[in-house]
């Protein structure tokens, strides 16, 4: 069921390919079928509580969408989504999913924790099957790079779970730089006032695993650890990094894309955190990661973004967007600035422009929102594309792992090799991989990095 591996030469040929933009999935090459339009999407749901529960009801609505099967480790989430489609096959593991039912489904969505993005995308893409996974797409850069490849070598449909993508907002915000309204961008601020860290480490006890939760599969590819109440399962393991990608794994995907969509960015050069050191096993309370990127047709050579969380909003620098006296920065958003003037984009709002203390006399015509969701399920019958395939989407992706990995160095400016997937620092390297638990080592990935 897993991919049979992939060769140094096909890693180093495919990273070349992604590095230069060139990655496409538009040719389908190998396993992956195009339904018809008027044939039947069979789809499958793996984790299907919480965003899970939203992500299948929004596929499901699609035209010609059927939900053959719903997959989670925790017997609630299933006894509800089982409700909902009683047609639907149930499992607990999604490796006899795909097994029993590898041949009747076409889709996979995949929205566990993050630490299971990978391996269950990578299973599913290596049958051919299409697949739709939640931000941020994989828990380290190696898998994540391994997924951008697989997609590429299968030619299946692929879509980042980054649903405000397809908002008026963020299309309109895209299209209003691309038409040239703050010139070519010099810099970038990103921010939320939320924060995933923790400020202290694991606990030391255990409690006894409810007898809805299968905790050996909750854990997955994870180092085994025991169960505690309250701690990991169901929301908290975004604070934890053998299982989430803190903060910037929850909103950066989502705030970072209209940024690198507007910009056509590649991922970053370099990176450096002046934000504190969290603890080994959790993340920091508060994050500040300086990002330097090569320059494109619409961003200025050695263009910067600042990514800000918790209490390290108060870095925005308002002075720099140029707002008019009595207008304050959205609470949660980025603003970009050109040769030309500001661009403010709220997190869910329409863009504002400003230049000098004024508000910039721009006409602005707000684009229509689209479905994501659907554009997925009409991309896998062959009617249009998706708008954040892993060929675009594994980029931003990959710009906010390399800020989890910079958030361990504090005040180390790290130098990062896209192509080679390599930082300059020896124990940066060691946190662009990790080991996998016995039994769940995927094949794809024993030679992926040089």
């Amino acid at each position: 069921m897993m991919n049979k591996g992939l060769t140094r030469r096909k890693f180093l040929i495919g990273a070349a390919v992604f590095a230069a933009g060139c990655a496409t999935e538009r040719t389908h090459k190998k396993n992956a079928r195009l339904r018809s339009p008027n044939e039947i999407l069979n789809v499958a749901g793996v984790g299907v509580g919480g965003k899970g529960d939203s992500d299948l009801s929004d596929t499901a609505a699609g035209r010609n969408v059927r939900v053959a099967a719903i997959c989670d480790v925790d017997a609630r989430n299933l006894a509800h989504a089982a409700k909902k489609y009683p047609d639907a096959r149930t499992f607990r593991d999604y490796r006899r999913m795909l097994d029993e039912l590898g041949g009747d489904i076409d889709a996979v969505l995949v929205s566990t924790p993050d630490h299971m993005h990978a391996p269950i995308a990578l299973a599913a893409m290596s049958l051919g099957k299409h697949v739709h996974v939640q931000k941020p797409l994989a828990h380290n850069l190696e898998e994540l790079r391994a997924m951008a490849l697989m997609a590429e070598e299968q030619g299946v449909v692929t879509q980042m779970g980054t649903q405000i993508h397809s908002h008026s907002a963020y299309r309109t915000g895209v299209a209003m730089i691309r038409q040239g309204a703050i010139g070519k961008a010099r810099e970038a601020c990103l921010w939320v006032g939320s924060n995933w860290g923790r400020a202290e480490g694991r606990p030391d006890k255990s409690d006894p695993v409810p007898d809805y939760l299968d905790w050996d599969l909750w854990l997955g590819v994870a180092p085994e650890r025991p169960f505690v109440n309250g701690i990991y399962h169901p929301a908290e393991w975004r604070r934890w990094k053998d299982f989430g990608i803190g903060t910037l794994g929850d909103m950066g995907c989502h705030i970072f894309d209209p940024v690198f969509s507007a910009l056509d960015l590649n991922p970053p050069v370099s990176a450096v955190s002046s934000g504190p050191q969290p603890f080994e096993e959790t993340y920091a309370l508060e994050t500040e990661i300086a990002y330097t990127f090569a320059g494109t047709d619409y961003a200025a050579d050695g263009f910067t973004l600042r990514w800000l969380d918790g209490e390290r909003v108060k870095n925005a620098d308002p002075a720099k967007a140029q707002l008019p006296p009595g207008v304050a920065l959205p609470g949660g958003g980025s603003y970009i600035v050109g040769e030309k003037g500001v661009m403010v984009l709220p997190h869910w709002s329409l863009p504002s422009f400003y230049c000098g203390g004024q508000k910039m006399d721009i006409e602005m015509k707000a684009l229509e929102d689209r479905n994501h969701y659907t554009e997925f399920t009409d991309a896998c019958r062959g009617e249009g594309q998706t708008s954040t395939p892993f060929s675009y989407s594994t980029k931003v992706a990959e710009s906010v792992l390399i800020g989890t990995v910079a958030a361990r160095f504090p005040g180390e400016k790290l130098e990062w090799n896209s192509r080679k997937l390599r930082f300059d620092k020896k124990e940066a390297n060691e946190l662009v991989r990790r080991k996998h638990r016995s039994g769940w080592r995927m094949e794809g990935l024993l030679e992926i990095v040089d």
